[in-house]
């Protein structure tokens, strides 16, 4: 068995997580511990909190002794905020702390980038406009072109856990652009496990959601490989036969 610790703030769509577990139906488990979120706010100060070495490293023995090979904190809004910089020492001082493997959402959507050879992308988002804004100048450091960002004015994790097929379909559908490789979804309070491949079909190109990348990047430090075309693109990059 492969255990995969994963950090997650709060309450939301943490139930994403089972449900890729048993899509992926092998002998990987993704273990969630919550961390403490603070105050529920999609704003730029709310989020260097919730974010803080403190507050990750509260849930880090709890993963350890659930036996988990990598941990990644399943954040985005609380990785980038900090900058290319201060998001690469979020992780280094969690990998300290935890003396595990370790990565961020933030991270994985750039590692699955390279992984789909998607360049030009389009982020539609549940934040505000300046934490988008943050989200594509993040993805930029990490060499992609951000073609279009749009942003849906959500202030809270809880409201966006609330949202459900129609609401995730539309906000794609907007935020897509017609010259984007990939439309990137980024937050992990957003239900999307369940639409994922759906999501492909009415865009006609890669969809990549927080939860989605957050446990692939988790099975890439741990150098474990699925196919679960469920999944959408990213996870039909990997062979067919399970290892």
């Amino acid at each position: 068995m492969t255990a995969l610790g994963l950090l997650y703030p709060g309450h939301s769509a943490e139930d994403d997580y089972p449900r890729i577990e048993m899509l992926i139906d092998s002998d990987i488990r993704l273990p969630v511990v919550h961390t403490d979120i603070g105050e529920d706010a999609h704003r730029i100060d709310a989020l260097l909190e919730m974010g803080s070495a403190e507050r990750l490293a509260a849930g880090v023995e709890e993963l350890r002794l659930a036996g988990a090979e990598a941990v990644v904190w399943a954040c985005t809004s609380g990785s980038f905020v900090l900058g290319w910089e201060g998001a690469q020492e979020q992780v280094r001082t969690l990998a300290v702390t935890a003396g595990l493997p370790a990565s961020s959402t933030s991270f994985a959507f750039a590692h699955a980038l390279g992984e789909l050879g998607a360049r030009r992308v389009a982020v539609a988002a549940t934040y505000p406009g300046d934490v988008a804004d943050h989200f594509a100048a993040f993805l930029k450091a990490a060499g992609a072109d951000v073609v279009s960002v749009r942003g849906s004015g959500i202030i809270t994790a809880a409201e966006v856990g609330t949202w459900g097929w129609d609401e995730v379909l539309a906000m794609a559908r907007a935020g897509d652009h017609p010259d984007a490789d990939a439309v990137l979804l980024p937050d992990t309070a957003l239900h999307t496990a369940a639409y994922v491949r759906d999501l492909e079909r009415e865009l006609s190109k890669p969809v990549l959601t927080a939860n989605q990348v957050t446990v692939w990047e988790a099975l890439r430090l741990a150098a474990r490989r699925v196919n679960v075309p469920q999944l959408g693109a990213l996870f039909t990059k990997e062979p067919v036969v399970q290892v």
